[in-house]
């Protein structure tokens, strides 16, 4: 991923090529000079307008399902007031006097986005100088090269769905959410049932493909798979013998998230040895929104007891171990799998096993199962 360089006399940052491949998530804005045209302290009773051009960037990176989020030596109402004029919310406003460092930084594991897939745009050249010395995976951009960003390949991923078009107000609804969270003095399962957790599960269509391949794209947290799947291939399993493709939509009174989940379950196979009439499941993957919400472990819970409905005694989920995907993998122990660390399949999956009998996970009483059988 290129960063701004320090060096030149104009702090000018070396352009973003097509060599730098990674997917842009996250672009943080200064606010004064930049979406304003102005500095908005020293506007007295009227605020600076803003930069059509650049508020005109914002909007359609927005659209295009690129988490937009402000870095700013201002209070948290000139923040407010930039939400106004771009007419949406953003996802993580960081407004305050610390270096601009620590506030990405902030903004990055807030949202959950690595660095290498965020972007920073400052007119201030020494600001963009101390980004990219203290984060230099994050790509940093003057104002100028912000204007030609849309044109770019990193900021343009290869499919847009309607999740992706809403994702700056589903993280400012998540922001509500765990404000809640944090004031309410229950367990979590009480707070899922307070706040009207929904979790539907249901047959994958075919007008689901373009945001299951989105979720292959995106998903690494909570992701067997650990590599994106393309459309036609995802289309196929829809009709695949064998194969049945599941949904998971996620809503609450905070907000609809839609669909944040899926799964491929193969039917049980016979035959003999330590795992005979096993049914597999070779790819689980659910946005990090739906982290904490309960909506993973729902869906573990119906997948084994699906199978063992289906005359499976075993359930087996192949999982990529990466760094990225030990949440994933914590909620398959807390939902009875075990894997042998020395089986594993032959492209190079840890294979994760439960046996389907006795107590079964439990499904809430928010999960509706739709015709998923």
């Amino acid at each position: 991923m290129a960063s701004a360089a320090a060096a030149g006399s104009e702090g000018s940052p070396r352009r973003a090529g097509t060599e730098d491949g990674a997917l842009i998530k996250c672009v943080v804005w200064d606010i004064d000079n930049t979406l304003l045209d102005g500095v908005y302290l020293e506007a007295g009773g009227q605020p600076p307008p803003a930069d059509p051009a650049l508020v005109g960037v914002l909007r359609e990176l927005a659209g295009r399902g690129i988490l937009q989020a402000v870095a700013s030596r201002n209070p948290p109402a000139a923040a407010d007031y930039v939400q106004r004029l771009a007419g949406l919310e953003l996802a993580a406003a960081e407004c305050g006097w610390d270096p601009k460092p620590d506030a990405i930084g902030r903004i990055a594991a807030d949202l959950g986005v690595p660095p290498d897939a965020m972007a920073f745009i400052d007119d201030d050249m020494v600001e963009r100088a101390e980004v990219a010395a203290a984060l230099p995976a994050v790509l940093v951009l003057t104002p100028e090269d912000a204007a030609e960003a849309p044109s770019w390949p990193q900021f343009s991923p290869p499919v847009v769905t309607a999740e992706a078009r809403r994702r700056g107000q589903l993280y400012a609804e998540r922001r509500r959410r765990e404000t809640a969270a944090s004031a309410f003095g229950g367990s979590r399962a009480e707070f899922l049932r307070r706040v009207g957790t929904r979790v539907t599960i249901a047959p994958a269509g075919a007008p689901d493909v373009p945001r299951l391949h989105e979720l292959s794209v995106r998903t690494h947290q909570l992701n067997s798979a650990g590599q994106p799947l393309a459309e036609a291939e995802l289309a196929g399993l829809l009709s695949a013998p064998g194969q049945r493709v599941i949904t998971v939509r996620l809503a609450d009174d905070f907000g609809d998230d839609g669909l944040v989940g899926a799964a491929v379950m193969t039917r049980a196979a016979g035959g003999a040895g330590p795992r005979a009439a096993a049914a597999t499941v070779p790819l689980v993957m659910m946005s990090c929104r739906a982290l904490g919400r309960g909506a993973l472990d729902a869906l573990l819970a119906w997948l084994c007891r699906s199978a063992a409905e289906a005359g499976a005694t075993w359930l087996t989920v192949p999982c990529r171990v990466t760094d990225r995907n030990v949440p994933f993998r914590l909620a398959l122990a807390a939902a009875g799998f075990r894997a042998d660390p020395g089986e594993l399949t032959p492209d190079g999956r840890a294979l994760f096993a439960r046996r389907l009998a006795g107590d079964l996970p439990g499904l809430p009483d928010y999960v509706v199962a739709v015709d998923a059988q």
